[in-house]
């Protein structure tokens, strides 16, 4: 191997396993280009701003607004990787985390929850079903690429070829049907929605379904 071919090995493999920048920043190793990620969250927000992160990096954005639509999303597109809000009316994340997981077509494809609740965060540490990774609201566009580099480490996610054997990306602006001016002015920064963020109190407040899969029932 001569020492060009060398250096292009080399850094390949620097992008997949994540590198740092001269002033110390690290580059997280990004999923493959174009992969298809599923946003499911009932705040249109939240799936605007999560969608322009994602669209950014060069990802092709699904959305779902609620658990039904995410299920059936999920099983007829199999995207790469789910992020999927935990309080949401009717069905809610964690029974959608359950079907998933139970279902052949789904149970395998990565998923990340999200959620700006801290009674529902700490229910999702006491008992992970099934899910990868979790993100608290508010987070950033760093914080997105943090998750999905670290299943990509884990291989979880397929990887991204190098820069040269992959295809343009699609504008951001291009993909979500958006004008340039109109993607600028979603926001940079995921905010839970005041008016929702109360909605989950404690165990007590929750659906049945949710208490059935947060303590194992059924």
């Amino acid at each position: 191997m001569d020492g060009h071919a060398l250096m292009n090995g080399l850094g390949f493999f620097k992008r997949l396993l994540g590198s740092q920048t001269a002033d110390g920043h690290r580059v997280e190793p990004q999923a493959a280009l174009g992969a298809r990620m599923l946003v499911v969250d009932d705040s249109p927000t939240i799936c605007a701003v999560l969608g322009k992160m994602l669209h950014q990096d060069g990802y092709a954005v699904l959305k779902a607004t609620d658990g039904v639509e995410a299920i059936e999303l999920a099983r007829r597109e199999r995207p790469a990787l789910i992020f999927l809000d935990v309080v949401m009316p009717g069905t809610n994340g964690f029974a959608v985390l359950r079907r998933l997981r139970h279902d052949p077509l789904t149970r395998d494809i990565p998923i990340v929850m999200i959620s700006g609740n801290p009674q529902a965060t700490e229910q999702f540490y006491v008992q992970r079903f099934g899910a990868d990774d979790f993100m608290q609201k508010p987070f950033d566009r760093d914080e997105v690429y943090l998750r999905i580099g670290q299943l990509v480490r884990s291989g979880r996610l397929d990887g991204r070829l190098p820069a040269a054997a992959t295809a343009a990306v699609v504008a951001p602006a291009l993909a979500e049907g958006l004008s340039a001016d109109e993607l600028a002015n979603i926001p940079d920064i995921a905010m839970p929605d005041p008016q929702t963020a109360p909605r989950l109190t404690g165990t007590a407040a929750m659906p049945q379904a949710t208490l059935q899969v947060v303590h194992g029932i059924g």
